[in-house]
């Protein structure tokens, strides 16, 4: 009924499942998936920030989790079609609510400076019990109240918000550090208008024939079986892709020392005899800066340097050098 929905305990065991709903939440998960593979590989190295940070990927981010929330609004309606049985609803929302629990307590273990407080499981549980009065409201009230939770945040933004303890509303400037953040506003009025288009579309002639549809194709079903298995698969893909990426991590050759790095290491350690620690750091940041702009790499870098050679590169950054430390 959360990630997924349920059957309530007084509708007829003959009705049918909307198979359609589990498929679209199936490639949901598994775009997930592949978005969060991307983000790992950026946190252990293996790709650039350009990419997760890229418009690109911020758009796939948010139609993800938009699709996500516009679910949990379609899913709520067909579980309470024919009256809320409340165990249920009860037993599921604190299944979801204790998941979410684990995400926190997992993330405040391994990232504590960036620990999920108020990610997708959190608002998924959250806006099941706030969307309730809408699922039998008049449609355009679920509508127009999710336009307005939607446009809100983009009109008004307050610095309080930024703080952890009010951040999960959704008014915040600046998002204070977090691995997932998903506020009220806006993403209520996204699952709230999940309703409004699953009550209209139920109304539809199609219905029906959506209803009765069936996946065939190995695609297909491999969706519907992720679509309705979507909690545990959320719980374990991370753990999972970790599992796998550290240990690449670890056996990945460390990228080669650049000539500035090896030109600033040898540098330090020569001057080490003679100076101080920050008077050699200080010396040889200089002598680095003249060495490139007057391009002596070939001195600098030569096995049996000529006399000429050592002189220029002793020399390096000796006026420069001597302007800074004068100031």
């Amino acid at each position: 009924m959360l990630f997924g929905y349920g059957r309530p305990m007084d509708e007829p065991v003959t009705a049918p499942r909307l198979m359609l709903l589990d498929v679209l939440r199936g490639a949901a998960i598994v775009a997930m998936i592949l978005y969060h593979l991307l983000w790992d590989a950026t946190l252990l190295g293996f790709v650039g920030t350009d990419i997760i940070l890229s418009p690109a990927a911020i758009a796939a981010q948010l139609t993800i989790l938009g699709s996500f929330m516009f679910l949990v609004g379609m899913s709520l309606v067909l579980a309470t079609r024919n009256g809320i049985a409340w165990p249920r609803f009860w037993r599921r929302l604190a299944l979801v609510a204790g998941a979410a629990l684990l995400i926190t307590l997992a993330t405040l273990w391994f990232f504590p400076e960036t620990y999920v407080f108020f990610g997708v499981l959190h608002a998924a549980a959250l806006f099941s019990l706030l969307a309730l009065p809408f699922l039998r409201a008049p449609t355009w009230i679920a509508a127009a109240t999710g336009a307005i939770v939607i446009v809100l945040p983009l009109l008004f933004k307050a610095e309080i918000f930024s703080e952890r303890l009010l951040a999960w509303i959704g008014f915040y400037p600046v998002s204070p550090p977090t691995n997932d953040l998903v506020p009220i506003f806006p993403w209520l009025g996204v699952v709230l208008l999940g309703i409004a288009l699953m009550r209209v579309f139920l109304t539809t002639p199609s219905a029906a024939r959506i209803a009765a549809w069936r996946p065939a194709g190995f695609l297909s079903r491999g969706l519907n079986f992720a679509g309705r298995w979507s909690l545990v698969i959320y719980l374990v893909h991370q753990p999972l892709l970790l599992s796998i990426l550290y240990p690449l991590a670890a056996l990945r050759p460390s990228p080669p020392e650049s000539r500035a790095e090896t030109f600033s290491r040898s540098c330090e350690a020569s001057c080490a005899a003679t100076g101080s620690a920050g008077y050699c750091q200080d010396y040889c940041a200089c002598a680095l800066v003249e060495i490139a702009g007057r391009d002596l790499w070939a001195a600098a870098e030569a096995a049996e340097p000529t006399p000429e050679q050592r002189q220029s590169v002793a020399g390096a950054g000796s006026k420069q050098f001597e302007g800074v430390s004068s100031r």
